[in-house]
């Protein structure tokens, strides 16, 4: 019987001969290998087709179908790794069983035996890299669960901002309900790290809201300022309605972005990378909707004097009374446009520093290490950030023009207007110092917490 690599030298002879090959024209090619291995390959070669087709013309030249294979094939060799306990270069039923498990996947003894003697083709009960390879190299896998696991982003950091696109979860996790407790894991994390960090945020909104070229407020002269009129207590007013949004926006938006992977995916479910940014995006829009109220409270309770609300409740009654219904959607414009910048440059910068990251360094494993992880989420946060920070600012103003004594009630373009004819280009930063010192100790925070919890709930790694 002609083998893997027989058939591998005559499709690659073929992409030599005929510059593009086409699905129609290699199904005889394919039909062979089928009649040779016994197994059907038409509907796996239009997904590899799909894979590796960079240039979106329905077909592979050499360049692609070369790049497709060593890609692949790198792939498969971190799989073969992170099941390899070991380390002595062959997987056994045991550790199958065992990698399964720390998936959430209970499987007998039995059942690790069948998947091993699918994949076993010189009967040792063991499986090594040639027969690794072998069995997996025309089967495209894009979203590995080693790499999904490893590279946790939004769930794991959290930096007070309610804009990053929602996680990815493997099947495996949403079938044995492990997403709800990444979610609890990453809502405590999130509850922990915005308390750490809200004198930080709330000296941002301030300076937000406050500072100008004609009231220019530093770091310690603002702090002294509110501690002042305050009191120390009063540097985490806003936190309580801070962390209460994150259970509905988090609830919401993975449900959310759920449904609209499903409205957008081709492929059966497959899911490409413009397809989750709009995903995201969509999912994102639908939680802020939800709970905006909750960010126009978090804005008044934050900027608020002493007295002038006895709590979150009494926020609301006297918004509602004083205001409308409509209040509880001034600045809802430019905070939906800042998800798009914040997302799409967040997730694009993030994708990219994993992707630099494996090919550069992950030899054994696909798992970065804390260091890097957190080195890559502050700066995909940070870029994020600096896209969208001057809808972020608009926003705030608009949220508090009608708590403010004799502020002029305008629209977010002539917001725009007259903060770059006042202060320039720079004045739509203002704040952003404070927002900066914050992100390190808020990643930091939320990782720490995500992982007593994660260990709390038993969540294996």
């Amino acid at each position: 019987m002609p083998s893997l690599h027989h058939w591998q030298s005559e499709w690659v002879w073929l992409s030599v001969w005929a510059p593009r090959l086409f699905c129609s024209e290699v199904y005889s090619v394919m039909h062979i290998f089928q009649e040779s291995h016994g197994l059907c390959y038409v509907s796996l070669l239009q997904k590899m087709v799909a894979s590796g087709d960079t240039d979106k013309d329905e077909g592979l030249d050499f360049e692609e179908f070369s790049k497709y294979l060593k890609e692949h094939e790198k792939k498969l060799k971190l799989t073969f790794k992170s099941l390899d306990k070991n380390q002595d270069g062959r997987i056994d039923a045991k550790e199958i069983q065992q990698s399964l498990k720390d998936m959430g996947i209970n499987l007998t003894d039995r059942d690790a035996e069948t998947i091993l003697n699918s994949i076993d083709a010189d009967g040792t009960m063991s499986v090594d890299w040639n027969e690794w390879r072998e069995h997996f190299l025309f089967n495209p896998a894009d979203n590995l669960q080693e790499i999904i696991r490893y590279w946790k982003h939004s769930t794991v950091l959290d930096i007070g901002d309610s804009l990053t696109i929602p996680d990815e979860f493997t099947e495996e996790e949403k079938t044995t309900g492990i997403w709800w407790k990444h979610l609890v894991s990453g809502g405590v994390a999130g509850a922990v790290s915005r308390t750490g960090t809200a004198p930080l945020d709330r000296m941002k909104v301030f300076m937000q809201v406050h500072s100008s070229k004609s009231n220019k407020i530093s770091l310690v002269g603002g702090f002294k300022q509110m501690i002042k009129e305050g009191g120390v207590a009063s540097l985490w007013r806003g936190n309580g309605v801070n962390v209460i949004k994150i259970a509905p926006e988090t609830a919401i938006k993975f449900m959310a972005y759920e449904q609209y992977k499903k409205l957008l995916a081709k492929d059966g479910g497959k899911i490409q990378s413009h397809e989750r940014f709009m995903a995201g995006s969509l999912a994102g829009a639908t939680a802020q909707t939800a709970i905006y109220p909750m960010e126009v409270m978090k804005t008044r309770l934050t900027l608020r004097k002493t007295g002038q609300y006895s709590g979150m409740f009494d926020c609301a009654k006297k918004i509602l009374k004083k205001e409308g219904l409509k209040a509880f959607y001034k600045g809802y414009v430019p905070n939906i446009l800042g998800i798009i910048p914040y997302a799409g440059i967040d997730l694009a910068v993030y994708e990219t520093l994993k992707n630099a990251w494996l090919s550069k360094y992950a030899k054994d494993t696909a798992n970065p290490g804390v260091l890097v992880l957190l080195g890559c989420g502050t700066i995909s946060s940070t870029c994020g950030q600096l896209a969208s920070y001057p809808l972020a600012l608009v926003r705030t103003r608009m949220q508090a023009q009608a708590s403010m004594e004799g502020s002029e009630q305008v629209s977010m373009s002539k917001l725009v207007k007259k903060t770059m004819q006042k202060e320039g280009f720079f004045g739509l930063y203002r704040g952003i110092l404070p927002n900066f010192m914050k992100v390190i100790p808020a990643v930091s925070i939320s990782y720490v917490v995500y992982e007593y919890m994660r260990s709390g709930l038993g969540i294996s790694k």
